[in-house]
């Protein structure tokens, strides 16, 4: 706990697990706030994940579209993936690039790690771009069906202009890629 604006803390007092998933899990916990009340909160705790920026030796840009049932929409995002218990975000990020795209890179740099909703979710993203990509075989998972598609960096600005690009990681993670 840093121990700058503690006053801001709180504290936990309990926890119950409501939901056990395949990606997700839900709990409830009770806090008592900075002024004294209790006040409950849920959380969505994740495994964690990875999203990775492919860039092509041409300077273009890997991405992948794919449905999302949440949304009920067909979108267009970086290639990412949920952390395997105990994986290092590294390892990952070169499975889930492999596993989508058909590439492996002989370069991976680490560009962020950020939480994507930290209002009710645990869930961290581990940001990478990846360079000197080797074609390799895709092998999406049994329930992923991806179509990958390469975009120069123009393209790639239209798209977030207009609107067809709008996944929060995949906008964060080309942003910090300098795209």
């Amino acid at each position: 706990m840093s121990p700058i604006h503690t006053e801001l803390y709180e504290k936990p007092v309990s926890s119950e697990r409501i939901f056990e998933g395949k990606v997700i899990n839900l709990k409830r916990d009770t806090v008592i706030l900075p002024n004294g009340r209790t006040a409950t909160r849920e959380v969505v705790e994740h495994p964690g994940a990875v999203a990775i920026v492919p860039l092509t030796n041409e300077g273009n840009i890997i991405l992948v579209r794919q449905f999302r049932h949440p949304v009920q929409q067909i979108l267009l995002e970086v290639p990412a993936g949920k952390l395997d218990p105990g994986e290092p975000p590294e390892t990952c990020a070169l499975r889930e690039l492999a596993e989508e795209t058909g590439f492996t890179a002989n370069k991976l740099r680490h560009l962020t790690s950020m939480y994507t909703t930290p209002g009710f979710s645990d869930e961290i993203i581990h940001v990478y771009l990846a360079e000197d990509l080797v074609e390799s075989n895709n092998q999406p998972d049994d329930d992923e069906f991806i179509h990958t598609e390469i975009f120069t960096p123009q393209q790639i600005r239209q798209m977030i202009t207009t609107g067809e690009l709008c996944d929060s990681k995949s906008l964060v993670a080309l942003c910090l890629a300098g795209i």
